[in-house]
């Protein structure tokens, strides 16, 4: 590709909506360009990234013997309502009515229809395992779109589909696809961590997240600095708490204390401070109203936990739950005395002598222990936090940014139950057909890798996804101009692709740009190195720069292509 040809904008400036180094770089290096909110357009050397990941993809689900389909973006309602999730994606499904006044939807994902497609095809178990994918455009109308191509309301998605007889069947399946992503991501290069995560409204028996490393990632990450224990917080658990002791002497009865505006956990660690010896967060049950369908339900943490909202879902039986943003008394709350549903944390039931809120202005009630002046029912209810004990072996966990390029799910009969999708086994005996579901988040992971790889000159791709391997740059004059055209030609020849920056500008900008673009090697013909026979070769991600004769100048380019 000759840059003079090329539809390339770059920007000098960064646009005031980039939000992350991602969204700034794609669009400063003419990748991208938004249209509105959470909708992007790919310009030509964004498309070539785009395709050379999803190659990546296609290799090895191909690899891992998933075959490929492809599915209507524009779905009818009925399978949605027929598994309850037409009601459940609520705002997030794009819905829309045809002329005739059907109701259609724009797919956020393809678990029914997929599913609908194998119950009218496989009838038998000598019909499977099978396993389906596609790379396809997804939709939901996300509530703040944000980060450039990170969270978007339409993005290119891999999702496949594993069917099987049976749940030990499935497991194997699923392991496969967990290796198979495993290689995706190390032919991207990234660092990454497989994370326990959360099924959410995709339903079944578990699931894995496979995190991009990355300070600007949305998703915080728990994982234990002495062995292979991560996951995301929504999950995470920490070692159990130990049990209350019993403090020396018998606990006085629960005294009312007057606490005029000390509302925050800070505040009251100070206002106590004076008055109670060794007192600090972990002393004081902090009181969090949530409501949970029309059921209201007080959380109670130690002072210096938060609440985890899904796991207080599960532990209330919900599918989520919603935090009351002023209740009554708020920064008074506590949980002698509620009349409502009271669900304590583990490590908050475990406090020996505690201190909360009395449910009236200004007021706050100290000896408060669970089991003798409240009850509740006792959870894991709490967000981890940096230092916790690692539940596998009792290491220090520590806290990270990532974020989501892949999910992994036990889908189990979830579906398959639902929408009575089943086969005949040995025996003729109907059985549910056993499901898993693994996406890829494809546009997502040209962000992820700009996050993950770049430096202050611009993008630094990875040989394996570059929109182009070389790019040969003439720094003026007619014999650098001859001797950049003629590598141009030989190295095309070789089947490299490549990039000859054939513009009429100064050097320097040249030079800019083609750091700033990010492919892997830059060729640099100038009159100084002509002079002694040789061209200058810089690796974009090393910097490594050397001098290479140019009568064997084709050959060691593409050597260093081959070997990177």
């Amino acid at each position: 590709m000759r840059y003079s040809a090329a539809f390339l904008p770059t920007l000098r400036e960064t646009p005031k909506e980039a939000t992350t180094v991602s969204h700034a770089l794609l669009l400063r290096a003419g990748y991208i360009r938004m249209v509105g909110a959470g909708l992007y357009e790919f310009l030509p050397l964004g498309v070539r990234v785009l395709q050379r990941i999803a190659t990546i993809i296609r290799e090895e689900m191909d690899r891992a013997g998933a075959q490929e389909v492809l599915m209507p973006a524009v779905l009818p309602s009925e399978y949605f309502k027929e598994t309850g999730r037409w009601d459940k994606f609520g705002p997030t499904l794009f819905r829309l009515h045809d002329r005739k006044h059907g109701e259609y939807h724009l797919a956020p994902t393809h678990e029914e229809i997929i599913t609908d497609m194998v119950r009218r095809e496989i009838k038998s178990y000598r019909q499977l395992p099978i396993n389906l994918y596609q790379i396809q455009m997804k939709y939901r109308d996300e509530p703040r779109p944000r980060a450039g191509l990170l969270r978007c309301r339409e993005f290119l998605m891999k999702d496949a589909y594993s069917f099987d007889v049976s749940p030990e069947a499935a497991r194997k399946s699923y392991d496969a696809m967990e290796a198979a992503y495993h290689r995706v991501f190390g032919r991207l290069g990234l660092q990454y961590r497989l994370v326990a995560a959360d099924s959410g409204a995709m339903g079944g028996s578990g699931s894995a997240e496979f995190q991009v490393l990355a300070q600007s990632g949305e998703d915080a990450i728990a994982a234990c600095t002495a062995c292979d224990y991560a996951a995301n917080v929504e999950v995470a658990t920490a070692a159990e708490a130990a049990a209350a002791s019993t403090p020396s002497g018998e606990l006085p009865a629960p005294v009312r204390v007057h606490t005029p505006g000390a509302k925050t956990i800070e505040q009251l660690v100070a206002f106590f401070g004076d008055r109670v010896e060794g007192v600090g967060a972990d002393r004081f049950l902090k009181s969090v109203v949530y409501l949970a369908g029309d059921e209201q339900v007080l959380a109670v943490v130690r002072g210096d936990h938060e609440v985890n909202e899904i796991k207080l879902a599960r532990a209330v039986g919900a599918d989520e739950v919603h935090w009351v943003a002023e209740p009554e008394h708020a920064g008074f709350l506590g949980p002698v005395g509620w009349k409502d549903k009271v669900v304590v944390d583990a490590a908050a039931a475990a406090v020996a002598d505690g201190i909360t809120g009395a449910n009236e202005e200004d007021h706050h009630l100290q000896h408060v222990r669970h089991g003798r002046d409240f009850e509740g029912t006792v959870a894991d209810i709490r967000l981890v936090a940096k230092g916790d004990p690692c539940p596998r072996c009792g290491g220090a966990l520590e806290l990270y940014r990532g974020i989501e390029a892949g999910h992994i799910f036990m889908l189990g009969t979830h579906y398959t139950d639902a929408m009575k999708a089943e086969f005949l086994d040995a025996e003729g005996t109907s059985r549910p057909i056993v499901m898993g579901c693994y996406g890829i988040g494809v546009s997502r992971l040209v962000a992820a890798v700009v996050e993950q790889l770049h430096d202050d000159d611009g993008l630094v791709w990875p040989s394996e996804v570059a929109p182009y391997a070389v790019i040969v740059t003439p720094l003026g004059g007619d014999e650098p101009t001859a001797v950049a055209e003629d590598l141009y030609a030989k190295l095309r020849e070789r089947g490299l692709t490549v990039m000859l920056d054939d513009r009429d500008e100064r050097p320097g900008v040249k030079l800019k740009d083609a750091e700033l673009l990010g492919i892997p090697l830059s060729v640099r013909v100038g009159k100084r190195g002509l002079k002694d026979g040789n061209i200058e070769i810089k690796a974009r991600r090393s910097g490594e720069t050397s001098f290479v004769p140019l009568a064997g100048a084709v050959d060691a380019i593409a050597d260093l292509v081959a070997k990177s």
